[in-house]
């Protein structure tokens, strides 16, 4: 059961960004400080959140809660049933995206939330050695 009313419910996922996350803004910011230049707001399947198209790289920030990150996810109690088919669809979109991606050519590398926090050099740093190479 719900401990909030539908239109509190309503109002509090309302507010949940789909793009432009704080994880997400901060490597964008702190890829375009090392020089890489992207897109974003891509037609590709999925809408990665960065793209470098000319070396055919998607790249994706991932929510530690959004897709049951293995280190963050903690199942939520209220509306469990809910809650487990919500995030296994996610999963399940996720792996259908790569596998599209992938066979259209593109590479795909993903990060959770929480890495962006922990290792932003060392994700910038991945990321600049694949798009100079």
């Amino acid at each position: 059961m719900d401990i909030k009313t539908p239109e509190e419910r309503s109002k509090n996922m309302a507010a949940i960004r789909c793009r432009d996350t704080k994880p997400e803004l901060l490597l964008r910011k702190a890829l375009f400080r090392s020089g890489l230049r992207y897109r974003i707001n891509s037609k590709l399947p999925g809408k990665p959140d960065i793209v470098f198209p000319g070396k055919k790289l998607a790249v994706f920030v991932d929510g530690c809660f959004w897709h049951c990150c293995p280190k963050c996810f903690k199942q939520p109690v209220c509306n469990s049933e809910f809650w487990k088919q919500k995030i296994s669809t996610n999963k399940g979109r996720d792996n259908e995206v790569n596998q599209i991606l992938t066979t259209q050519g593109w590479r795909v590398i993903r990060f959770w939330e929480h890495e962006i926090y922990q290792s932003l050099d060392e994700i910038v740093h991945i990321i600049n050695k694949i798009v100079i190479n």
